[in-house]
């Protein structure tokens, strides 16, 4: 049994990561054996997500602390078990979905993605999404595709003014000889 004051750190916790997380899903691990468990864990590591187990109480509770959360707080009944990710608010929902088409476990809950609420059938909605990374590199490419166009047109001006200072210097030569 937990103290209080274990409670409340772990709230405290809670809300540190809840406030920092990008994307923040929630899936029922029930049924999942101490092996499943842990290549789940190991599949979200190397990608930089966290895995955090925590009774819905205390999810709860971290997440009225912060506020803007209600719509996940529906979600936490039987097993919770919390996805995080820090920086690419999209990209756990790969992951996950990957892992259940081939363990048929945990079952995704619901997420909430830079603001957005997603629900327990949506898992499907969030994969397609690009990922951050996708996102800039296609910001990047729509803002960079005009300056290469204008690049091109000054070139090409300044060649044909080369072409005729070229053309005026040959017919003098001409003219002159």
């Amino acid at each position: 049994m937990l103290t209080r004051q274990q409670k409340a750190e772990i709230v405290e916790e809670l809300q540190d990561k809840l406030r920092r997380a990008r994307g923040i899903y929630l899936v029922d691990f029930v049924g999942m054996t101490v092996e499943e468990s842990r290549a789940f864990r190991k599949e979200l590591r190397p990608k930089g997500f966290e895995y955090k187990v925590a009774k819905n109480t205390l999810i709860r509770r971290a997440l009225q602390a912060l506020g803007d959360h209600e719509q996940l707080e529906k979600h936490l009944v039987g097993q919770t078990g919390l996805v995080l990710s820090y920086t690419d608010g999209v990209a756990p929902a790969r992951v996950l979905h990957e892992f259940i088409k081939r363990v048929e476990k945990p079952r995704f809950k619901a997420a909430v993605v830079e603001g957005h609420y997603f629900d327990g059938d949506q898992l499907g909605k969030l994969v397609a999404l690009p990922s951050r990374e996708e996102l800039i590199a296609s910001l990047l490419a729509s803002i960079q595709a005009p300056v290469v166009g204008l690049v091109s047109i000054l070139n090409a001006f300044l060649r044909d003014i080369a072409f005729l200072v070229e053309e005026v210097a040959r017919k003098q030569s001409g003219s002159n000889g």
